[in-house]
Protein backbone atom coordinates (compact mmCIF):
# COMPACT_ATOMS: atom_id res chain seq x y z
CA UNK A 1 0.00 0.00 0.00
CA UNK A 2 1.04 3.33 -0.67
CA UNK A 3 2.32 5.90 2.16
CA UNK A 4 -0.04 6.53 4.48
CA UNK A 5 0.23 10.34 5.13
CA UNK A 6 -0.12 10.17 1.38
CA UNK A 7 -3.25 8.62 1.03
CA UNK A 8 -4.82 10.31 3.62
CA UNK A 9 -3.99 13.92 2.35
CA UNK A 10 -5.44 12.48 -1.35
CA UNK A 11 -8.87 11.09 0.42
CA UNK A 12 -8.91 14.57 2.25
CA UNK A 13 -9.14 16.11 -1.63
CA UNK A 14 -11.01 14.14 -2.83
CA UNK A 15 -13.70 14.42 -0.14
CA UNK A 16 -13.79 18.16 -0.23
CA UNK A 17 -14.34 17.96 -4.17
CA UNK A 18 -17.16 15.38 -3.96
CA UNK A 19 -18.56 15.13 -0.73
CA UNK A 20 -20.94 12.77 -1.19
CA UNK A 21 -18.10 9.91 -1.94
CA UNK A 22 -18.86 7.00 0.37
CA UNK A 23 -15.80 4.94 2.10
CA UNK A 24 -15.59 2.74 -0.56
CA UNK A 25 -15.58 5.22 -3.85
CA UNK A 26 -12.87 7.00 -1.96
CA UNK A 27 -10.79 3.36 -1.54
CA UNK A 28 -11.32 2.92 -5.10
CA UNK A 29 -10.38 5.98 -6.16
CA UNK A 30 -7.10 5.65 -3.98
CA UNK A 31 -6.54 2.29 -5.96
CA UNK A 32 -6.90 0.19 -2.47
CA UNK A 33 -9.38 -1.82 -1.06
CA UNK A 34 -12.28 -0.61 1.69
CA UNK A 35 -10.43 -1.93 4.60
CA UNK A 36 -6.86 -0.85 3.62
CA UNK A 37 -8.74 2.75 3.59
CA UNK A 38 -10.73 2.49 6.77
CA UNK A 39 -7.41 0.71 8.65
CA UNK A 40 -5.14 4.39 7.86
CA UNK A 41 -7.52 5.98 10.32
CA UNK A 42 -6.57 3.36 13.02
CA UNK A 43 -6.19 4.80 16.48
CA UNK A 44 -8.41 7.65 14.95
CA UNK A 45 -12.19 6.93 14.57
CA UNK A 46 -11.33 3.32 13.57
CA UNK A 47 -10.46 0.17 15.80
CA UNK A 48 -8.41 -2.56 14.18
CA UNK A 49 -10.27 -5.60 15.90
CA UNK A 50 -8.77 -9.31 16.28
CA UNK A 51 -10.18 -12.55 17.34
CA UNK A 52 -12.32 -15.28 16.73
CA UNK A 53 -15.42 -13.58 14.82
CA UNK A 54 -18.00 -16.89 15.54
CA UNK A 55 -17.36 -15.60 19.13
CA UNK A 56 -18.30 -11.99 18.40
CA UNK A 57 -21.18 -11.92 16.80
CA UNK A 58 -23.55 -13.50 19.00
CA UNK A 59 -22.51 -10.76 21.43
CA UNK A 60 -23.94 -8.14 19.34
CA UNK A 61 -27.07 -9.51 20.79
CA UNK A 62 -26.19 -7.36 23.67
CA UNK A 63 -27.03 -3.71 21.23
CA UNK A 64 -30.19 -4.43 20.89
CA UNK A 65 -32.07 -2.91 17.87
CA UNK A 66 -29.14 -2.42 15.22
CA UNK A 67 -29.04 -2.59 11.91
CA UNK A 68 -27.57 -5.33 9.48
CA UNK A 69 -26.11 -4.21 6.12
CA UNK A 70 -25.10 -6.81 3.39
CA UNK A 71 -23.68 -5.64 -0.44
CA UNK A 72 -21.97 -6.59 -3.37
CA UNK A 73 -21.25 -4.01 -6.33
CA UNK A 74 -24.58 -3.37 -7.29
CA UNK A 75 -26.73 -3.59 -4.46
CA UNK A 76 -26.90 -2.92 -0.85
CA UNK A 77 -29.32 -4.56 1.55
CA UNK A 78 -30.36 -2.90 5.27
CA UNK A 79 -32.41 -4.73 7.70
CA UNK A 80 -33.09 -3.54 11.32
CA UNK A 81 -33.38 -5.66 14.26
CA UNK A 82 -32.07 -7.54 16.79
CA UNK A 83 -29.45 -9.80 16.14
CA UNK A 84 -30.37 -13.50 17.79
CA UNK A 85 -29.96 -17.35 17.23
CA UNK A 86 -27.19 -17.22 15.90
CA UNK A 87 -25.77 -20.92 15.58
CA UNK A 88 -22.58 -21.68 13.65
CA UNK A 89 -21.71 -25.16 12.13
CA UNK A 90 -18.56 -27.28 11.94
CA UNK A 91 -16.58 -28.52 9.09
CA UNK A 92 -15.12 -27.29 6.06
CA UNK A 93 -17.62 -24.69 4.98
CA UNK A 94 -17.67 -22.90 8.43
CA UNK A 95 -21.26 -21.84 7.91
CA UNK A 96 -23.61 -20.43 9.84
CA UNK A 97 -26.81 -18.90 10.60
CA UNK A 98 -29.07 -16.23 12.04
CA UNK A 99 -32.83 -16.93 11.45
CA UNK A 100 -34.97 -14.23 12.83
CA UNK A 101 -38.26 -12.39 11.58
CA UNK A 102 -35.86 -9.53 11.42
CA UNK A 103 -31.91 -10.07 11.05
CA UNK A 104 -31.89 -13.31 8.72
CA UNK A 105 -28.33 -14.23 7.83
CA UNK A 106 -26.75 -17.14 6.28
CA UNK A 107 -22.97 -16.87 7.33
CA UNK A 108 -19.91 -18.30 5.08
CA UNK A 109 -17.01 -17.56 7.67
CA UNK A 110 -14.45 -18.95 5.60
CA UNK A 111 -14.80 -15.96 3.77
CA UNK A 112 -14.10 -13.27 7.01
CA UNK A 113 -10.92 -11.82 7.92
CA UNK A 114 -10.57 -8.34 9.06
CA UNK A 115 -12.33 -6.56 11.56
CA UNK A 116 -13.34 -3.14 12.42
CA UNK A 117 -14.96 -0.77 14.91
CA UNK A 118 -15.95 2.26 13.00
CA UNK A 119 -16.92 5.62 14.34
CA UNK A 120 -18.68 8.11 11.82
CA UNK A 121 -19.44 11.81 13.03
CA UNK A 122 -22.69 12.79 11.14
CA UNK A 123 -22.55 15.84 12.71
CA UNK A 124 -26.01 16.81 13.82
CA UNK A 125 -27.28 13.61 13.53
CA UNK A 126 -24.34 12.87 16.15
CA UNK A 127 -21.89 9.80 15.76
CA UNK A 128 -22.90 5.95 13.88
CA UNK A 129 -21.17 3.21 15.37
CA UNK A 130 -20.54 0.09 13.81
CA UNK A 131 -18.45 -3.25 13.53
CA UNK A 132 -17.59 -3.87 9.81
CA UNK A 133 -16.36 -7.38 8.52
CA UNK A 134 -13.84 -7.77 5.27
CA UNK A 135 -12.55 -10.62 3.52
CA UNK A 136 -8.83 -11.19 2.49
CA UNK A 137 -9.47 -9.47 -0.27
CA UNK A 138 -10.58 -6.51 2.05
CA UNK A 139 -14.04 -6.11 0.30
CA UNK A 140 -16.74 -5.81 3.20
CA UNK A 141 -18.42 -8.72 3.91
CA UNK A 142 -21.28 -7.58 6.51
CA UNK A 143 -21.47 -4.55 8.84
CA UNK A 144 -23.39 -3.95 11.48
CA UNK A 145 -24.82 -0.17 12.78
CA UNK A 146 -26.02 1.00 15.60
CA UNK A 147 -29.59 2.97 15.55
CA UNK A 148 -30.87 5.19 18.39
CA UNK A 149 -32.03 2.71 20.25
CA UNK A 150 -29.05 0.44 20.21
CA UNK A 151 -27.06 -0.42 23.59
CA UNK A 152 -24.00 1.66 23.28
CA UNK A 153 -22.39 0.49 26.50
CA UNK A 154 -21.91 -3.30 25.06
CA UNK A 155 -20.72 -1.87 21.96
CA UNK A 156 -17.78 0.17 23.65
CA UNK A 157 -17.44 -2.79 25.84
CA UNK A 158 -17.27 -5.20 22.96
CA UNK A 159 -14.54 -2.94 20.97
CA UNK A 160 -12.54 -2.92 24.34
CA UNK A 161 -12.40 -6.55 24.55
CA UNK A 162 -11.42 -7.24 20.49
CA UNK A 163 -8.89 -4.93 20.10
CA UNK A 164 -6.24 -5.60 18.44
CA UNK A 165 -3.13 -5.08 20.09
CA UNK A 166 -1.61 -3.69 16.14
CA UNK A 167 -3.10 -0.40 15.19
CA UNK A 168 -1.27 -0.14 12.12
CA UNK A 169 -2.95 0.10 8.94
CA UNK A 170 -3.00 -3.00 7.27
CA UNK A 171 -0.16 -4.19 5.13
CA UNK A 172 -1.80 -8.03 4.30
CA UNK A 173 -4.50 -8.20 1.71
CA UNK A 174 -4.44 -10.10 -0.91
CA UNK A 175 -4.49 -8.08 -4.10
CA UNK A 176 -4.41 -10.72 -6.07
CA UNK A 177 -7.20 -11.23 -8.93
CA UNK A 178 -10.16 -13.76 -8.18
CA UNK A 179 -9.42 -17.27 -9.86
CA UNK A 180 -11.91 -17.03 -12.69
CA UNK A 181 -12.70 -20.75 -14.23
CA UNK A 182 -13.88 -21.31 -17.76
CA UNK A 183 -17.04 -22.69 -18.31
CA UNK A 184 -18.01 -25.84 -19.90
CA UNK A 185 -19.09 -25.36 -23.12
CA UNK A 186 -22.79 -26.36 -23.63
CA UNK A 187 -21.50 -29.02 -26.17
CA UNK A 188 -19.50 -30.28 -23.11
CA UNK A 189 -22.24 -30.41 -20.05
CA UNK A 190 -25.04 -33.60 -19.73
CA UNK A 191 -27.97 -31.40 -20.91
CA UNK A 192 -30.36 -33.71 -20.75
CA UNK A 193 -29.00 -35.18 -16.93
CA UNK A 194 -28.92 -31.74 -16.22
CA UNK A 195 -32.71 -31.24 -17.66
CA UNK A 196 -33.62 -33.99 -15.53
CA UNK A 197 -31.66 -33.48 -11.88
CA UNK A 198 -34.33 -29.71 -12.19
CA UNK A 199 -37.33 -31.54 -12.76
CA UNK A 200 -36.82 -33.65 -9.92
CA UNK A 201 -35.39 -30.99 -7.74
CA UNK A 202 -37.19 -31.45 -4.16
CA UNK A 203 -35.84 -28.21 -2.29
CA UNK A 204 -34.44 -24.89 -3.64
CA UNK A 205 -31.54 -25.30 -1.44
CA UNK A 206 -30.14 -28.09 -3.59
CA UNK A 207 -30.32 -25.78 -6.97
CA UNK A 208 -26.90 -24.90 -5.93
CA UNK A 209 -25.25 -28.75 -5.50
CA UNK A 210 -27.07 -29.63 -8.64
CA UNK A 211 -25.37 -26.84 -10.83
CA UNK A 212 -22.08 -27.84 -9.05
CA UNK A 213 -22.79 -31.65 -10.06
CA UNK A 214 -23.33 -30.61 -13.24
CA UNK A 215 -20.32 -27.97 -13.62
CA UNK A 216 -23.02 -25.79 -15.05
CA UNK A 217 -22.60 -21.67 -14.29
CA UNK A 218 -26.11 -20.54 -13.33
CA UNK A 219 -27.03 -18.14 -15.94
CA UNK A 220 -25.52 -21.14 -18.07
CA UNK A 221 -28.06 -23.39 -16.39
CA UNK A 222 -30.80 -21.10 -16.84
CA UNK A 223 -30.57 -20.92 -20.66
CA UNK A 224 -30.33 -25.13 -20.59
CA UNK A 225 -33.16 -25.36 -18.06
CA UNK A 226 -36.18 -27.55 -19.02
CA UNK A 227 -38.64 -25.92 -21.17
CA UNK A 228 -41.07 -24.10 -19.08
CA UNK A 229 -39.06 -23.31 -15.77
CA UNK A 230 -37.07 -20.15 -16.81
CA UNK A 231 -37.64 -17.28 -19.15
CA UNK A 232 -35.52 -14.00 -19.74
CA UNK A 233 -37.29 -10.37 -19.10
CA UNK A 234 -36.43 -6.98 -19.50
CA UNK A 235 -33.84 -5.87 -16.64
CA UNK A 236 -36.68 -3.08 -15.89
CA UNK A 237 -39.15 -6.35 -14.36
CA UNK A 238 -37.86 -5.34 -10.93
CA UNK A 239 -39.78 -2.14 -10.66
CA UNK A 240 -42.58 -3.47 -11.95
CA UNK A 241 -41.86 -6.58 -9.41
CA UNK A 242 -41.68 -4.27 -6.35
CA UNK A 243 -44.28 -1.31 -7.47
CA UNK A 244 -46.71 -4.63 -7.73
CA UNK A 245 -45.93 -6.31 -4.51
CA UNK A 246 -46.36 -2.79 -2.90
CA UNK A 247 -49.44 -1.99 -4.41
CA UNK A 248 -51.09 -5.42 -3.89
CA UNK A 249 -49.75 -6.03 -0.14
CA UNK A 250 -47.88 -9.11 -1.02
CA UNK A 251 -44.82 -10.16 1.13
CA UNK A 252 -41.95 -10.92 -0.52
CA UNK A 253 -38.31 -12.44 0.33
CA UNK A 254 -35.21 -10.24 -0.51
CA UNK A 255 -31.83 -12.29 -1.18
CA UNK A 256 -28.59 -10.21 -1.22
CA UNK A 257 -25.12 -12.44 -1.61
CA UNK A 258 -21.56 -10.61 -0.53
CA UNK A 259 -19.22 -13.26 -0.95
CA UNK A 260 -19.17 -13.95 2.99
CA UNK A 261 -23.00 -13.52 3.86
CA UNK A 262 -26.42 -13.70 2.75
CA UNK A 263 -28.54 -11.70 3.87
CA UNK A 264 -32.72 -11.43 3.92
CA UNK A 265 -35.83 -9.84 3.73
CA UNK A 266 -38.97 -11.28 4.48
CA UNK A 267 -42.54 -8.40 4.58
CA UNK A 268 -44.01 -6.39 2.69
CA UNK A 269 -42.19 -3.33 0.45
CA UNK A 270 -43.76 0.38 0.63
CA UNK A 271 -41.72 3.08 -0.12
CA UNK A 272 -40.19 3.02 -3.94
CA UNK A 273 -38.01 5.75 -5.14
CA UNK A 274 -35.71 6.49 -7.78
CA UNK A 275 -32.19 8.60 -7.17
CA UNK A 276 -30.34 8.79 -10.28
CA UNK A 277 -29.45 5.21 -11.89
CA UNK A 278 -30.48 3.99 -8.12
CA UNK A 279 -34.05 2.32 -7.33
CA UNK A 280 -34.41 1.89 -3.55
CA UNK A 281 -36.67 0.54 -0.73
CA UNK A 282 -37.01 3.07 1.68
CA UNK A 283 -39.32 1.53 4.68
CA UNK A 284 -38.40 2.67 8.09
CA UNK A 285 -36.74 -0.95 8.86
CA UNK A 286 -35.62 -2.54 5.15
CA UNK A 287 -33.91 -0.33 2.45
CA UNK A 288 -32.88 -1.82 -0.59
CA UNK A 289 -30.46 0.50 -2.83
CA UNK A 290 -30.34 -1.17 -6.36
CA UNK A 291 -27.73 -0.06 -9.21
CA UNK A 292 -30.03 -0.28 -12.48
CA UNK A 293 -27.13 -0.11 -14.79
CA UNK A 294 -25.41 -2.46 -13.06
CA UNK A 295 -28.56 -5.15 -14.40
CA UNK A 296 -27.37 -6.99 -17.74
CA UNK A 297 -30.11 -10.30 -17.34
CA UNK A 298 -32.86 -10.64 -15.65
CA UNK A 299 -34.86 -14.54 -15.46
CA UNK A 300 -38.09 -15.59 -13.90
CA UNK A 301 -36.69 -19.37 -12.55
CA UNK A 302 -39.07 -22.00 -11.44
CA UNK A 303 -38.50 -24.58 -8.78
CA UNK A 304 -39.35 -28.12 -8.14
CA UNK A 305 -39.70 -28.63 -4.30
CA UNK A 306 -41.93 -31.04 -2.15
CA UNK A 307 -44.32 -27.86 -1.79
CA UNK A 308 -44.73 -27.19 -5.34
CA UNK A 309 -43.20 -25.44 -7.76
CA UNK A 310 -41.29 -22.23 -6.05
CA UNK A 311 -41.22 -18.83 -8.68
CA UNK A 312 -38.19 -16.25 -7.91
CA UNK A 313 -36.91 -13.58 -10.19
CA UNK A 314 -33.48 -12.95 -10.64
CA UNK A 315 -30.85 -10.16 -11.33
CA UNK A 316 -27.24 -10.81 -12.91
CA UNK A 317 -24.44 -8.68 -13.74
CA UNK A 318 -22.00 -8.47 -16.71
CA UNK A 319 -19.86 -11.17 -15.43
CA UNK A 320 -22.79 -13.40 -14.75
CA UNK A 321 -22.64 -13.15 -11.07
CA UNK A 322 -25.80 -12.64 -9.03
CA UNK A 323 -27.07 -9.18 -7.80
CA UNK A 324 -30.31 -9.27 -5.73
CA UNK A 325 -32.92 -12.20 -6.16
CA UNK A 326 -37.01 -12.37 -5.27
CA UNK A 327 -39.50 -14.77 -3.92
CA UNK A 328 -42.74 -14.38 -2.12
CA UNK A 329 -42.79 -14.77 1.56
CA UNK A 330 -42.75 -18.46 2.17
CA UNK A 331 -41.39 -20.91 4.72
CA UNK A 332 -40.25 -24.38 4.22
CA UNK A 333 -44.10 -26.95 4.09
CA UNK A 334 -46.03 -23.90 2.96
CA UNK A 335 -46.83 -23.90 -0.61
CA UNK A 336 -45.76 -20.20 -2.80
CA UNK A 337 -48.47 -17.55 -2.56
CA UNK A 338 -50.62 -17.54 -5.21
CA UNK A 339 -50.39 -13.77 -4.96
CA UNK A 340 -46.43 -13.68 -6.18
CA UNK A 341 -47.37 -16.16 -9.03
CA UNK A 342 -49.86 -13.89 -9.95
CA UNK A 343 -47.35 -10.40 -10.03
CA UNK A 344 -44.86 -12.63 -11.50
CA UNK A 345 -47.08 -13.51 -14.52
CA UNK A 346 -48.16 -9.65 -14.82
CA UNK A 347 -44.70 -8.58 -14.78
CA UNK A 348 -43.99 -11.18 -17.68
CA UNK A 349 -46.88 -10.00 -19.34
CA UNK A 350 -46.36 -6.42 -19.22
CA UNK A 351 -42.61 -6.10 -21.03
CA UNK A 352 -42.21 -2.49 -21.99
CA UNK A 353 -42.79 -1.43 -25.80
Amino acid sequence: MKNTLTLKQQAVELKTNEPRLRNLDLAQRLGISEAEFLSLYAGEHVTLLEGDWKELLPKLNGMGYVMALTRNEHCVHERKGVYDNLEFYGGPHNMGVAVNPDIDLRFFMNEWKYGMAVEMDRGKMGILYSFQFFNKKGEAVHKVFSTPDSNLEVYHALVKEYQSNDQTPLSDVDHSPYEIKTPLSDEEIDVEGFQEAWKNLKDTHDFFGMLRKFNVTRTQGLRLAPEGFTHKIDNEAVVRTLETAAQREVSIMCFLHSRGCVQIHTGEVKNLKFFGDWYNVMDPKFNLHLNMPGIKETWVVKKPTDDGIVTSIELFDENGELIVYFFGARKPGIPELESWREIVASVEESVPA
